[in-house]
């Protein structure tokens, strides 16, 4: 059986509610505090880890700043890296997604209800102005996710070009830096059947605008990569 399949078969008791709920959290969003929508959101998210056979090995949520106003940077390798995130993290946070996501159902729910920025990286300006959305958002105290590669590696564990633009955002907020590592999370949709799954979720160090504020943004980029490929190599080595 395929994992979501499964996924859905084991929820249709609580589907139908959580829909409709969520449905209006997002039409009417500016009714609703991000905490009582980002609760709900979550109870929908811990049913999806449940149900779906997935041990998630979480990590480092000490090294996770207690002031809101942070820029979490990890290895992108598909939809359920944000689910893990979500569900291991119980502050509100948004996320920087390519613009596709954004027309999927229950994702684009998500997206209007978290206050999420989709981004069209063939749009230059387009680009530009969700970096600079997210600049603000970080100064006026909000926690940001985005994925430096801009998408999903297309080989498993192994990293693809961490975009030097992202970081723009951290350059001119001076906002923390919380690099996290993700394991086998490409395995929850793209391994066949649905046999229990261990994903893994690493927070590494922040790393603060004193360490990073005479880079320039490449540099930042290359330091944010290797200290995720670091954690990667070093904990699927340990696993083995």
């Amino acid at each position: 059986m395929n994992r979501l399949v499964m996924v859905i078969l084991k929820n249709l008791p609580i589907i139908p509610a959580a829909w409709v709920k969520l449905c209006k959290y997002a039409k009417h969003t500016d009714d609703y505090s991000y905490e009582e929508k980002y609760k709900h959101i979550r109870y929908i998210l811990k049913h999806v880890c449940k149900s779906g056979n997935i041990d998630l090995r979480i990590t480092g949520l000490e090294n996770i700043p207690d002031k809101d106003g942070f820029l979490m940077c990890g290895n992108h390798q598909g939809i359920f890296d944000i689910i893990a995130i979500v569900e291991s993290f119980d502050r509100p946070i948004a996320a920087v997604l390519k613009k596709e996501l954004n027309e999927i159902p229950f994702l684009k729910q998500i997206v209007q209800c978290t206050h999420s920025y989709p981004m069209d990286r063939e749009d230059v300006r387009q680009s530009m102005k969700v970096i600079q959305s997210v600049t603000k958002e970080l100064m006026d105290g909000r926690n940001m996710v985005i994925f430096p590669e801009g998408t999903r590696s297309k080989d498993g564990n192994n990293m693809g070009e961490f975009h030097a633009g992202t970081f723009k955002c951290v350059m001119k907020s001076k906002a923390p830096i919380v690099p996290f590592a993700l394991i086998d999370s490409f395995k929850v949709l793209d391994q066949d059947g649905c046999d229990p799954l261990k994903v893994q979720l690493h927070y590494l160090e922040p790393i603060y605008y004193e360490e990073y504020k005479d880079l320039k943004s490449n540099e930042i980029a290359a330091l944010v990569k290797e200290r995720i490929g670091a954690a990667i190599e070093k904990n699927i080595e340990a696993a083995s």
